[in-house]
């Protein structure tokens, strides 16, 4: 069986080399021609010596796992849907806007998160990605999109660790995979414009810091344990306190001065105006402006039970934040129409988990606001 190249990072790929009796600066050459010119034919890659091509092609090849499905929205998002063998199969999104082009990858099939509001963990889990076929999302969309827009520039200037999968659940391959985006070499990304996404995996968000730091998001939810357990389960493992004191842990490494919070906005479950000030008493325990907050506008599908909150719901939340000094943005919906949009990755990939018998068990609870602050305590709190 021949090696995929796109398992490599610089570093691999220099040791692979090597095995083939040639020299490490062959490796930069190889890397450059698969990831800043998109080459997958040997010989494509004309400053290769003759006799490194004709040895490539009998031990290596450069693929991203096949295409089932692409589509494209109105609004100019795009969703495609690989194929990763054995039934799964695990989805990429291209945001573009006037300023940048985002590209949302996954991490694994399927999610053993199971957030309530995601419709990724409502199909369970399946495996992790490999790092190869983490970057050959990456590989495959830049590559794409320059043909597909006529343009030798590059197009991705974003990528987002916030598809199918939880990040820091596949750390091996994703940090891999994090190194190759950032490297010179190959795609050049700013740890500025890799972002990770995590629901708090609390000791890999220390690793993360020591090892590759980047843009962190944490998806949050809720302001207290009580709610938040019932949204995102894993807080039942590392709760609200010990999540936060990895945020700031984090801040010591991260290439921006704040973390951004996520917080997806379900009607009559998370979006009172005392669950705004509660937040704003959870985050005003460290001074400074160290968080920043993106509210989501939920997604709906079918087996969710939950509904979007009304605009002016989201409006009169993100006051409560703004007016305490917090910045806060809402998230704009993209590729609805394609079921592109946050949350809404689900690709086609089986229930392993058992998760939809334990979702419906969960969903009486899951739709009552759990805990509130009492009315006396807000205006202090939102003011201070």
């Amino acid at each position: 069986m021949t090696a995929n190249l796109l398992d490599f990072d610089l570093e691999g790929l220099a040791v692979f080399c090597e095995r083939l009796g040639e020299k490490r600066f062959r490796a930069t050459q190889l890397f450059r021609w698969i990831h800043q010119k998109g080459a997958s034919q040997f010989d494509e890659m004309s400053d290769l010596a003759k006799s490194l091509r004709e040895k490539l092609k009998t031990t290596a090849h450069v693929q991203a796992p096949g295409i089932i499905t692409q589509h494209i929205s109105s609004d100019g998002t795009i969703k495609w849907l690989f194929d990763v063998g054995a039934g799964d199969a695990v989805e990429a999104v291209f945001i573009p806007e006037d300023d940048r082009g985002t590209l949302c990858i996954s991490s694994q099939a399927g999610c053993a998160v199971g957030c309530r509001f995601c419709s990724t963990g409502h199909q369970g889990f399946s495996r992790n990605l490999t790092a190869g076929e983490i970057i050959a999302q990456l590989w495959f969309a830049e590559h794409f999109l320059r043909k597909h827009l006529n343009t030798p520039e590059r197009v991705i200037s974003n990528v987002v660790m916030m598809g199918m999968g939880e990040p820091l659940q596949n750390y091996a391959a994703l940090v891999q995979a994090l190194r190759v985006m950032l490297d010179d070499h190959a795609y050049g990304l700013s740890r500025r414009r890799v972002t990770v996404s995590t629901s708090g995996v609390v000791p890999m968000m220390d690793r993360l810091g020591a090892d590759c730091p980047v843009a962190l998001a944490v998806s949050l939810h809720a302001p207290n344990d009580a709610l938040r357990d019932n949204l995102v389960p894993l807080n039942r493992k590392y709760p609200i306190a010990e999540l936060l004191d990895a945020c700031k842990r984090y801040l010591a490494f991260a290439p921006r001065d704040f973390i951004t919070f996520e917080y997806c906005m379900l009607d009559g479950v998370n979006d009172t105006p005392q669950h705004a000030a509660e937040l704003v008493k959870l985050v005003r325990q460290e001074p400074g402006n160290w968080c920043k907050f993106n509210l989501i506008p939920f997604n709906p599908f079918p087996a969710s039970g939950l509904t979007r909150s009304p605009q002016a719901t989201v409006l009169a939340f993100a006051k409560v934040l703004s007016d305490a000094g917090i910045v806060t943005t809402i998230r704009k919906t993209r590729g609805d129409d394609i079921d592109a949009a946050c949350g809404q990755l689900a690709g086609d990939v089986k229930d392993r988990t058992g998760v939809q018998k334990r979702i419906t068990i969960q969903r009486t609870v899951m739709l009552k606001p759990v805990v509130e602050i009492a009315p006396s305590g807000q205006g202090d709190v939102v003011n201070g």
